[in-house]
């Protein structure tokens, strides 16, 4: 399935007192790979930014007023994500933006255009509870560069996230070769190619051994797997 990570960055923190979107950037991965296809938009939001959010991502409304608005690429943005799993960090304040735009568009909501949302906020929560788990905490924690990150920034913050989110789910695999590498392969060996030396155990191995499963049918009484194993063993001929 295709996953798309995707962030916003927005006129303050409530669409419904009439904020806006003013930055979406969004990145496609398939098979654990970034594709390189990404969508991208500073957005004119009619609207200026409210000082707090505009401490946060610096884009400031001369920088953003000869920008397109949300429903010149609304369209693009729907295909680009049509029927993949969206990826996003605290999703629910991303969704309730992208909805209310869509819905200025007089859109569908988020759910019927993409196939599911996955909140990495609640994944980072389950794994670390009680910690910090914003995105900078997160690639501290996974040693994921985030030193550009001086301000807030859709696409930026959309990249850091495909890595944080590689590296939270990454669990065993690290510890394994990776499959579709042919060359990972390079080092296998044939066990049928070995060859092994067998040593026989001592009378004294073999009388220890029987105490051993004695001692276990007493403890059992008379529950002991191996003793019915070995009476079932068919006799070994005598030679003559």
């Amino acid at each position: 399935m295709r996953q798309i990570f995707i962030d916003t960055e927005t006129t303050g923190l409530e669409p419904r007192l009439g904020h806006r979107i003013i930055e979406i950037g969004a990145l496609e991965m398939l098979s654990r790979r970034l594709t390189g296809r990404r969508f991208h938009y500073y957005l004119n939001p009619e609207r200026d930014s409210e000082p707090g959010a505009l401490q946060v991502h610096g884009l400031t409304t001369e920088f953003l007023q000869d920008k397109p608005k949300f429903c010149d690429v609304v369209h693009e943005l729907l295909e680009f994500i049509d029927g993949a799993e969206l990826i996003m960090h605290n999703a629910s304040f991303d969704v309730a933006f992208i909805d209310h735009e869509l819905g200025l568009a007089k859109l569908q909501p988020l759910g019927k255009c993409c196939h599911s949302v996955t909140d990495t906020l609640k994944m980072a929560k389950e794994l670390y509870p009680g910690k910090r788990n914003n995105l900078d905490a997160l690639c501290e924690r996974y040693a994921v560069d985030n030193t550009r990150r001086s301000l807030h920034g859709a696409l930026l913050d959309a990249e850091l996230l495909a890595e944080v989110y590689l590296a939270m789910t990454r669990g065993q695999d690290s510890l394994l070769m990776d499959l579709e590498d042919p060359s990972a392969l390079d080092f296998a060996i044939s066990l049928s190619e070995l060859q092994l030396t067998v040593l026989p155990p001592t009378p004294e191995e073999l009388e220890a051994h029987v105490q051993q499963l004695e001692s276990i049918e007493r403890e059992s009484k008379g529950k002991c797997l191996w003793m019915k194993l070995e009476s079932t063993e068919p006799a070994q001929p005598s030679a003559e």
